[in-house]
């Protein structure tokens, strides 16, 4: 029976008895303690916990479900792997043990012309919590199952909870008996291996208190309303039906890992280190074509280094396999076919998926053979020195500049002997985080002391904001710092922060810069604000220096924003929610939020893509917003709960963390957002948006840069001048400008390969020479010397090869050359197999000669390149190499 078939029956089945029939939800969970769904009753814990009410009293899903933390698992045992399909049936106070059993065994049992699973009774084999009595009862009397083949298990297999107070209850699991040939029999209390589990029923029945584990907590008591939850394993059911010995030889893996065998060459069932390898691939490709399919990019943080860890093990798995090119495309082909039956979802985002996936593989290839030198390398040398470490420092290395998951490092070490220097790994990155946040902060309290802007918030209270109704009023100054320091008062030339009870300056939150102005004093003192930010959660920081006057704490104050430079940046911000809809709307919803800026006039955007957007579809984008304008939408915001924010569509910035109370901006029929920002009260206001082009800042992430207002209008002036002149230089038209331009540069370009042409046989006319000036180091012929500066590497590379191939062949040779390109000299040196027969390898010498120059290098034992930050020492490179050479000669 294949998988999708087993998923129908299920629902279908339950469907028939009552259950509505909830779609899987997305593996992106809602639930911020958790990066993924990594079970099937995670989406219903609102349902259980009593924090809203159920669709239906009974319900029924087939949840899709990632777990890693046994990542190092995968392929080596039968069970492990990191997608997995959750089939759960739930019932809300309505059926509980009895019927959820009756249930269960009903499906097993009965045979599948009759829409069951037609499995043996006699191999079923039952566990139950050890004081269970009543669960046992019903098993042994009702259902007849023999009650030698039912077991009872303590608390830890046999007693489920959320792992904080709550309800909790017994387990009762069904588990099938695979044969002797799986091991010793005994039931599941001996052999899990043969007596796999497949359905555990949660009998939710009582509520628990604080507690550590899964067994020390105190039961308080019985639940007023009783549930069931329940969750059967699709792929152990699927490896059970098909009769095949573990998960990954069921229809929907199998048929991955047969399209790498066709790729690679490499038989399954031939070795068992290959077995590993292909398993790891098929699961890998499948669980990253689900998370992509769910909106999940790759990156270095949360899921989408989860992601970006499984592919990269899959596609480095599959080039220790032999595979020499790309892969994914044709792996993740074949998961989309096979798993589309199942989520249709799958082949209408496919187009999407294997953009991301592709330009994943292509990071990582670009960077895999160079990071793995500069891994061997580190190798090498730890190996030397007699230690089975691989520092931290060479670890983050590849990590920050070669993007290599530290879980990959430790995998590729362990694979040469070495552990690797975890703590000295994550000391690195914590510093780099922390530097990364200090400069955030300093920009936020400009270094100084929080705990002042804590106790001002603890004696005056938030900051209350008046500037969503009004531009300027009347406030207190409740707290003053001058140059970081709390100070009763501050005299002309004094730069401060001022802190009042009541302010119409938006502090910078949300992408939207502050707001400027002037704030004056009753005595006559005026501070000019330059800045205004929220140091601490709820109190506005006013940065700006005294003018004029005296400022004291407690004094009245009058304060009032440049309400040009307001309404400026309210309208970027409103053309940014517009811009994030239109982007939505012509790219799905994977164009999400992934940062901004909204400013005077002008606006970027940060959205998750990963390829460059088309310049159609940006000038499409462009025009849908230029219309919506032209539409006068009315601009409205609402504070509302939450829940009422989410059920009206408004779209929440993922990883923002928001209150119970949220404000919603929404423009017309157009747009409906979370956002705390300012806006204008009418699309008209905005008059005008121009795109100016999009680019890369990451790993999957895009943006948008762009003008509004005057400042559109402006710029597209600038480009009509621009334009003008341009004709009058070529003499044509506008529409002509394009070819005659295009023209110009192909002859340019022409030129230029002439040059490079004349340039590179001037460098290749010196090898004879060198050749010639071979000295003997040895009885090995070694050539040494710096060409011209600016030799491309790819030309000293030809020359260093076209000296080799002077040299006669039985001659032992080592030719190293140096040049100086962009200020950073530049190595390429190569032996011939006399040289090699004699241990004089490339890699060896470029990794001496580098290290001279201050970098580093590698390659094969043929030729090898190098470089490094220290052009002053090209000839102590080159006498580094001759000392090595006569050393190994």
């Amino acid at each position: 029976m294949e998988s999708a078939e087993i998923r129908r029956r299920w629902l279908s089945f339950f469907e028939e008895r009552g259950h509505a029939v909830v779609p899987s939800a997305s593996l992106i969970a809602d639930d911020p303690t958790l990066l993924l769904i990594n079970a099937g009753m995670v989406p219903f814990k609102p349902y259980f916990l009593g924090e809203t009410r159920p669709p239906a009293p009974r319900v029924t899903s087939v949840q899709k479900c990632v777990r890693t933390p046994d990542i190092e698992e995968v392929g080596k045992t039968t069970r492990h792997g990191t997608f997995f399909q959750m089939c759960g049936n739930f019932s809300f106070g309505d059926y509980f043990k009895e019927g959820a059993i009756k249930l269960a065994w009903e499906l097993l049992t009965a045979s599948q012309d009759d829409g069951g699973y037609g499995l043996d009774p006699e191999r079923l084999w039952i566990t139950v919590y050890e004081q269970d009595d009543e669960a046992e009862q019903i098993w042994r009397d009702v259902i007849g199952v023999p009650a030698e083949r039912i077991q009872r298990l303590g608390m830890g297999p046999n007693f489920w909870s959320m792992g904080v107070p709550g309800p909790c209850g017994p387990c009762s699991e069904i588990n099938y008996d695979r044969g002797p040939e799986f091991g010793e029999e005994g039931g599941p209390a001996v052999n899990d291996e043969r007596y796999v589990e497949l359905w555990n029923l949660v009998f939710m029945q009582y509520e628990r208190g604080p507690g550590e584990g899964k067994e020390d907590f105190p039961i308080l008591g019985e639940l007023p309303s009783k549930n069931i939850d329940t969750g059967l394993g699709l792929e152990r059911l699927a490896m059970v039906l098909q009769g095949v010995q573990n998960m990954y030889e069921t229809d929907t893996l199998r048929v991955v890992m047969d399209k790498a065998t066709e790729l690679t060459g490499v038989r399954y069932g031939a070795e068992h280190d290959s077995d590993v390898a292909l398993r790891v691939i098929a699961d890998h490709i499948r669980t990253s074509v689900m998370l992509i399919g769910d909106g999940v990019t790759p990156g270095n943080e949360g899921r989408g280094y989860v992601l970006r860890r499984i592919m990269r093990r899959a596609i480095r798995n599959m080039r220790l396999l032999g595979a020499t090119g790309p892969v994914v495309a044709e792996l993740a082909d074949v998961v989309i076919r096979t798993m589309g039956e199942q989520y249709p979802e799958l082949v209408t985002e496919r187009t999407r998926i294997e953009a991301v996936a592709l330009a994943e593989e292509a990071r990582f290839l670009k960077t895999l053979n160079a990071g793995t030198n500069v891994l061997d390398g580190a190798v090498s040398e730890a190996k030397e020195a007699g230690s089975t470490v691989l520092t931290g420092d060479k670890a983050f290395l590849l990590h920050d500049t070669w993007g290599f998951p530290i879980d990959l490092t430790l995998e590729m070490a362990a694979e040469q002997g070495l552990r690797v220097d975890e703590d000295g790994f994550r000391r690195l990155m914590k510093e780099q985080r922390d530097r990364a946040k200090a400069d955030a902060r300093a920009k936020k309290t400009g270094h100084a002391d929080l705990s002042a802007y804590r106790e001002v918030a603890d004696t005056a209270g938030s900051t209350d904001f008046t500037g969503y109704f009004s531009t300027e009023g009347e406030s207190t100054v409740v707290g003053l710092l001058v140059d970081g320091v709390p100070s009763p008062a501050a005299v002309e030339g004094d730069e401060v922060e001022v802190v009042l009870d009541r302010t119409p300056f938006y502090a910078e939150g949300g992408g939207q810069l502050a707001d400027q102005g002037r704030i004056r004093l009753d005595s006559g003192a005026v501070i000019e604000v330059r800045d205004v930010q929220q140091p601490v959660p709820g109190v506005s920081v006013h940065k700006g220096s005294v003018q004029v006057g005296e400022v004291t704490v407690g004094a009245s104050a009058y304060a009032a924003i440049d309400v040009t430079r307001r309404r400026a940046i309210a309208r970027a911000h409103s053309a940014t929610h517009l811009t994030h809809q239109a982007l939505r709307d012509a790219l799905g919803p994977t164009a999400a939020q992934a940062g901004s800026e909204n400013s005077p006039g002008r606006f970027r955007f940060d959205f998750g893509s990963p390829a460059a957007v088309p310049g159609t579809v940006l000038t499409d984008v462009e025009q849908r917003i230029n219309e919506v304008l032209s539409r006068e939408l009315d601009v409205q915001a609402e504070v509302m709960s939450l829940d009422e924010a989410k059920k009206q569509g408004a779209i929440a910035e993922f990883g923002e963390k928001y209150g119970e109370r949220v404000r919603v901006v929404t423009i017309g029929d157009f747009s409906k957002e979370l956002c705390g920002g300012t806006h204008v009260h009418n699309t008209a206001q905005l008059g005008l948006v121009k795109l100016l082009g999009e680019s890369s800042i990451g790993s999957g992430v895009r943006r948008i840069e762009a003008l509004v207002g005057v400042d559109a209008y402006n710029f597209l002036a600038r480009e009509h001048t621009v334009v003008a002149q341009l004709q009058e230089l070529v003499k044509g038209r506008p529409e002509e400008l394009p070819e005659k331009i295009s023209g110009m540069l192909a002859k340019l370009k022409d030129a230029e390969k002439e040059i490079e042409k004349f340039r590179a046989e001037k460098v290749l006319a010196a090898a004879a020479g060198l050749a010639d000036g071979a000295k003997d180091v040895r009885g090995t012929a070694l050539v040494t010397g710096r060409v011209p500066d600016g030799t491309s590497a790819d030309d000293l590379r030809k020359l260093v090869l076209d000296v080799r191939g002077r040299i006669p062949g039985d001659r032992p040779a080592v030719v190293a050359l140096f040049t100086v390109a962009g200020g950073r000299p530049l190595t390429v040196i190569a032996t011939n197999e006399a040289a090699r027969e004699r241990g004089l390898k490339a890699g060896d010498l470029v990794r001496t000669a580098a290290k001279t120059l201050g970098g580093g290098g590698g390659g094969k034992p043929d030729v090898a390149q190098g470089g490094g930050q220290d052009p002053t020492a090209v000839d102590e490179a080159a006498a580094a190499v001759e000392r090595l050479v006569a050393e190994t000669s």
